[in-house]
């Protein structure tokens, strides 16, 4: 973004690109997302965008790691109770659908193995310190604190929009989520219990 504060005006328009072009890639991905749709849904012209973000894959970028800092903010980790978290991430999945098809996209169109973003240690390493703690604290089963991390997101991710087989929908009966929570609360404290 240009190093020029932004008049209300200009913060008014960034945001206005920043809530379409979120929902232009988690439906189209990065390849499918067109610059044109944008900015005729956000009101503005391509210069602008331009200006802000650079280019269309440093839009995606700012939309992309906001995604990932709002779910890192909004569901912060508990070690002591990894079934609560899984449970809350599966909520989060459920309020923002497009934050996980967010990801799903990268993960296709940019990094097919290993970590999801470079530099993924200033997302986890909290929750990986986390994790250890409570392991030493004999509260979880031992093995690396990540391959754990990532077993729990995997698992609250079961009826995720991205789900192979089944993706939930904030619009299905209460009870049904429910019976969801409780599954995969209980699955997720049986799989991290100490050995």
């Amino acid at each position: 973004m240009a190093d020029q504060p932004l008049t209300a005006r200009g913060a008014a328009t960034y945001q206005r690109i920043l809530e379409v072009a979120t929902r232009e890639f988690a439906e189209y991905g990065i390849a499918g997302a067109r610059i044109e749709r944008i900015v005729a849904a956000a009101r503005t012209n391509k210069a602008q965008l331009y200006a802000y973000f650079g280019s269309k894959d440093g839009l995606f970028d700012a939309i992309f790691l906001g995604s990932l800092d709002r779910i890192v903010n909004v569901v912060p980790i508990d070690a002591t109770d990894l079934a609560d978290w899984a449970v809350r991430l599966y909520d989060e999945y459920l309020r923002r659908p497009d934050l996980i098809r967010l990801a799903t996209w990268a993960r296709l169109e940019r990094r097919p193995a290993g970590h999801l973003v470079e530099g993924h240690d200033r997302l986890d390493d909290g929750k990986l310190r986390a994790i250890a703690e409570a392991q030493a604290a004999g509260l979880l089963r031992q093995g690396d604190p990540f391959d754990v991390m990532a077993l729990v997101i995997a698992m609250s991710m079961a009826w995720s929009p991205v789900s192979n087989v089944y993706a939930a929908t904030a619009g299905e009966p209460a009870e049904l989520h429910e019976q969801r929570r409780t599954l995969l609360r209980e699955s997720v404290r049986r799989a991290v219990a100490p050995d």
